[in-house]
């Protein structure tokens, strides 16, 4: 099941299976394998994380993916990951910074491989930054939070990757952000590092915003 499920989720996010598309277990399991039990629980567990969208009368579908839902997603992660950066750096410590630093240079490694490789390294790119992500707010002491902020930075992934094909995710000056991010958590500075996170964020998904301060 996890394996349909990671596929999915990879087709979904590069617009293999558009939005609004319908997903009917028969072609999804002719196209992935498995059973029809495995491609339903697949499903159910993309539809939890709001990939997919279930309905007693129609079945399966794939998640719109609208201005709207893309405005609501960073206003959402612009609110709830700041502050959830803000209870982790409350409480920090020496390995949590040391776990940030490492996540860092990840990202780093994977944005080089993503500027020799655009199309083979994508997806290399965005679990370095979700992995990066999950480690700024790993400390802040609530489950809940770290739980919703995966599945807001999961759905985000659509509009993420449509950016960056379309040029509108710049990945250098990403890369920089980050960086100025975790030197202002290092150096305590609360302010700076929530102020580097919103930017990261904006820069991610949204071009009105993604180009404001970059120089």
């Amino acid at each position: 099941m996890s394996v349909v499920a990671a596929s999915l989720r990879r087709d979904i996010a590069f617009g293999e299976l558009p939005p609004d598309s319908k997903l009917k277990i028969e072609d999804l399991r002719a196209r992935y394998g498995g059973s029809n039990h495995s491609v339903r629980e697949a499903l159910t567990l993309l539809a939890s994380e709001g990939l997919v969208e279930a309905t007693a009368q129609r079945g399966f579908r794939v998640a719109s993916a609208t201005e709207a839902d893309l405005q609501d997603i960073i206003k959402l992660r612009a609110e709830l990951e700041p502050l959830a950066l803000k209870w982790a750096m409350q409480k920090a410590d020496i390995a949590w910074e040391g776990k940030l630093v490492a996540a860092l240079h990840a990202a780093d490694r994977a944005t080089d491989r993503l500027l020799a490789d655009p199309d083979g390294a994508v997806m290399m790119w965005d679990e370095a930054g979700r992995a990066l992500h999950q480690e700024l707010i790993a400390g802040c002491g609530s489950p809940r939070m770290i739980r919703v902020l995966g599945q807001l930075y999961d759905q985000s992934r659509r509009f993420r990757l449509a950016a960056l094909r379309e040029g509108r995710c710049d990945p250098r000056a990403l890369r920089r952000v980050r960086a100025e991010m975790v030197e202002a958590i290092l150096g305590h500075d609360v302010d700076a590092a929530i102020h580097k996170l919103t930017r990261d964020i904006a820069h991610e998904l949204d071009t009105s915003r993604s180009r404001e301060g970059d120089h």
